[in-house]
């Protein structure tokens, strides 16, 4: 009868998640996963293979989170204004600023990678959408002005979020607020 596991891989993805998240993938040695993660080497290559691979589940799981609470918050209940000032805000306020958002680390370190840049540009994606999606609610309220490209405007929030992303992690909140008003005073 084989041993069962003596840990659980999906606490064990989380966990690497927060490592990654901290350190960056290139940074983040098979020893800090086995530290982190309190498992051994030959557990953690049977349970994830590589060390790439359990980044990359790591990112998945990351990517779908962070898009899932985007999403809900731009496309939830009250004014359009408001939930994207919410979501761009976020980041001024997230608990740790310095450590930015994983997608963006990612898409920085890892740079021409094609499986990271699919993930991150799945995630994008999606927090884009919401973004239309919030727009077009605005402009059918009369919030945001009618008649311009809910795409077009979609994909400068997303640029500028990811911007904000990165002023954020210079701990500049209020640089940050300042760039999360003079996009809706765009819109």
């Amino acid at each position: 009868m084989g041993r069962a596991k003596a840990f659980d891989p999906d606490a064990a993805v989380e966990q690497a998640m927060d490592l990654f998240w901290r350190k960056g993938f290139g940074a983040t040695t098979p020893q800090d996963l086995v530290a982190e993660l309190g498992i051994g080497k030959g557990s953690l290559y049977n349970a994830f293979d590589s060390k790439r691979a359990l980044f990359d589940r790591a990112l998945a799981r990351y990517t779908d989170m962070r898009a899932a609470a985007l999403t809900e918050a731009l496309t939830g209940p009250g004014p359009a204004r408001e939930r994207v000032r919410a979501a761009l805000l976020h980041l001024a306020n997230a608990p740790d600023p310095a450590r930015g958002c994983l997608a963006v680390n990612t898409a920085a370190e890892l740079t021409g990678d094609p499986v990271a840049a699919a993930l991150v540009d799945r995630m994008f994606g999606r927090v884009e959408d919401a973004f239309r999606v919030a727009i077009e609610d605005g402009q059918r309220s009369g919030e945001f002005a009618a008649g311009r490209d809910p795409g077009q405007l979609a994909t400068l929030l997303l640029s500028s979020f990811i911007g904000m992303v990165v002023v954020a992690k210079t701990g500049a909140t209020e640089r940050t607020r300042r760039a999360a008003d003079a996009v809706l005073a765009i819109l």
